[in-house]
């Protein structure tokens, strides 16, 4: 709801969605917006109790290293289609560099400081 607010006041998205229906060139109409977003959040509201269980009935049955790993290559195969090899290379490189930090016993935030300077520049 705050980057709602900030594009509609600022008119500069900050999330991967507002981009998105800026770029898709949607008027701007706050209480359309705002109401749709109450009207998802009554959704998920709802559908939590009515499967909630059975997410988590399946979801500790799941093998968490063939997950791991047919997340990991479908986010390569994403990279790939979307930005070639260069996309795969900098995918493996920024995966290599958010381990660092475990291995360092380091917090992950500190990464977070390669997004200040593009949201500063306002790219």
């Amino acid at each position: 709801m705050f980057a709602l607010f900030a594009l509609v006041a600022l008119g500069v998205p900050r999330t991967g969605v507002l981009v998105a229906l800026e770029a898709a060139e949607t008027p701007l109409n706050l209480p359309l917006l705002v109401a749709a977003a109450g009207l998802a959040a009554v959704a998920g509201f709802c559908m939590v109790p009515l499967l909630g269980d059975r997410y988590l009935r399946r979801l500790r049955t799941a093998d968490y290293t063939r997950l791991s790993a047919a997340v990991l290559v479908g986010l390569a195969a994403v990279s790939f289609v979307f930005a070639g090899p260069v996309g795969v290379g900098t995918f493996l490189v920024a995966g290599a560099l958010g381990l660092v930090p475990a291995r360092l016993g380091a917090r992950r935030s500190h990464l977070m400081g390669v997004l200040m300077g593009p949201l500063i520049v306002g790219v």
